[in-house]
């Protein structure tokens, strides 16, 4: 593996699916590899993000679904502009917790949004920047709520929504992952943290090969 050449990994999956076990894995990795390694999240991955997150997550009240997808693609466009391209620029490995994928699942399935049209605004909003490589971590969402309540931790605003909610969100992120199969590496987040590590890793060192 060759340190000094960026590349942009993002993780998908629904609330409770391991992405973050995940990140922390693959960075130590990377770093030990020699990569500078930088991690960050839509919403939430700058200033302007934070206070953006708080919104979609954890207002109280009702947030229109159109309303809803603004936000997240404003996030996205500002995130993208001075988070992604200017570390991709310096060459570091941009480790990122959701992206696009996470829009069209939640605000176009879960939301029932017209998905194309919700991938659309976010592709304007980052302009057409696609991520290297995209780890999805599938699981069932009645184990992912299993985990979720073991955590003993409020939840916001997508994680509460109905079962019927994530099944429509698991489905469409299957569906994005079969449409591009040369970003996508999808995993059963089911299996062991070390099991899932090293195919992703595996992955990731072709990216720099």
């Amino acid at each position: 593996m060759t340190a000094g050449r960026g590349a942009w990994i993002t993780l998908e999956g629904g609330d409770g699916s391991g992405k973050t076990t995940q990140a922390d894995l693959l960075a130590d990795w990377l770093e030990q590899s020699g990569h500078t390694v930088v991690r960050t999240r839509e919403p939430g991955g700058s200033e302007v993000g934070t206070l953006i997150r708080e919104i979609v997550l954890h207002h109280r009240g009702d947030i229109a679904p159109r309303a809803e997808a603004l936000l997240y693609a404003a996030d996205r466009a500002h995130h993208v502009a001075t988070v992604v391209r200017p570390a991709l620029a310096r060459g570091d490995v941009v480790l990122q917790d959701r992206y696009l994928d996470s829009s069209v699942a939640y605000q176009g399935a879960g939301r029932v949004l017209d998905p194309v049209e919700v991938r659309d605004l976010s592709l304007w909003a980052a302009e057409g920047a696609l991520p290297d490589l995209t780890v999805l971590l599938d699981l069932d969402p009645a184990e992912a709520r299993t985990r979720l309540d073991s955590a003993d931790k409020p939840f916001d605003r997508l994680e509460a929504e109905k079962a019927e909610f994530h099944s429509r969100v698991r489905e469409a992120y299957l569906a994005l992952a079969a449409a591009e199969p040369e970003r996508f590496l999808v995993l059963d987040a089911a299996r062991a943290p070390e099991e899932i590590a090293e195919p992703i890793r595996r992955r990731v060192g072709a990216l720099f090969d």
